[in-house]
């Protein structure tokens, strides 16, 4: 059974781009990206998800139950972190989240401690008095204290500082090898190579492709870097498969696609002092995607 099953899921907003056809599904215990610059349709599919709001056309399960039909139910296994998070300013943390916890009809408390210490968040401070870091980590606990064996995280990490960003990272794996499945939306594409298994890549409300992130990394491109012992005239390096060369001086560049041997035959008729060939990060990989969809 899948914990998300995403069906050819459309949601129309008069003149304003929604989504389109949107299909996908994510095994359990997966940790799935959904990556796409701002306004490409992450949110709108989320919230169209956990039934915020109602889809035009198309349909969405978790855990095998429809989204709109089966919805109170299905929240109790939910964990959701809205991109931006908004509270009862007069409120202490503390009565904030037990509040959130009397709705699952457990006691969480020790499970708020636990989580309020790993992010390093003050329990007895008012809401307002919170930096928009601190409300992110509030937003962080609320989501996880009930345990919930889907994690839906949309644009987590934003106002959280590199240390708190590495803990929150950490802590989601933890939660992960405990058996929950994550779906991770986010622009920022370093994060979603860290933990995913898979990504959705979405544009304009599509989406472009799903593809497991070894996959989209060994199919596409290797990333070239030479220092040449003399200046080469870059139309040497012209050839099928090339992509972004950069030439400056004696420094070269490029992103190669196809038979690697064919371009070190070719590096092989001139003197190199030094080679480097690497993988390619995401961004790079992503911002192909876009181009290519717009050729």
């Amino acid at each position: 059974m899948y914990a998300i099953e995403i069906n050819n899921l459309t949601k129309v907003y008069g003149n304003s781009r929604g989504i389109t056809d949107i299909s996908f599904s994510i095994e359990e215990g997966e940790i799935f990206g959904f990556i796409g610059p701002n306004g490409a349709g992450k949110s709108t599919t989320i919230r169209t998800l956990l039934s915020l709001i109602y889809p035009t056309s198309g349909s969405a399960k978790i855990f095998g139950k429809d989204c709109i039909e089966f919805a109170p139910e299905i929240k109790k296994e939910i964990g959701y972190l809205p991109s931006e998070v908004f509270y009862y300013d007069n409120m202490k943390v503390i009565d904030l989240l037990k509040y959130s916890a009397s709705f699952y009809k457990k006691d969480c408390t020790k499970r708020i401690k636990e989580l309020a210490e790993i992010m390093d968040l003050d329990l007895t401070k008012k809401i307002d008095d919170l930096s928009l870091g601190n409300k992110k980590k509030v937003g962080i606990v609320q989501g996880l204290l009930h345990e919930p064996k889907l994690i839906i995280l949309d644009e987590p990490t934003s106002g959280l500082d590199p240390l708190m960003q590495q803990r929150f990272f950490e802590l989601l794996e933890v939660e992960n090898k405990k058996g929950a499945t994550i779906l991770f939306s986010s622009h920022i594409l370093s994060e979603v190579q860290r933990l995913c298994n898979r990504v959705a890549i979405i544009k304009e409300g599509r989406v472009v492709t799903v593809e497991k992130i070894s996959t989209l990394k060994e199919n596409n491109y290797k990333r070239f870097k030479m220092e040449t012992a003399d200046i080469v005239d870059q139309n040497f390096f012209q050839m099928m498969g090339v992509n972004n060369l950069e030439v400056k001086g004696k420094e070269v560049s490029f992103l190669f696609k196809g038979d690697i041997n064919t371009v070190l035959r070719k590096l092989a008729e001139i003197d190199i002092r030094n080679l480097w060939i690497e993988e390619p990060d995401l961004e790079e990989i992503f911002m192909h995607y876009y181009e290519k969809e717009n050729e």
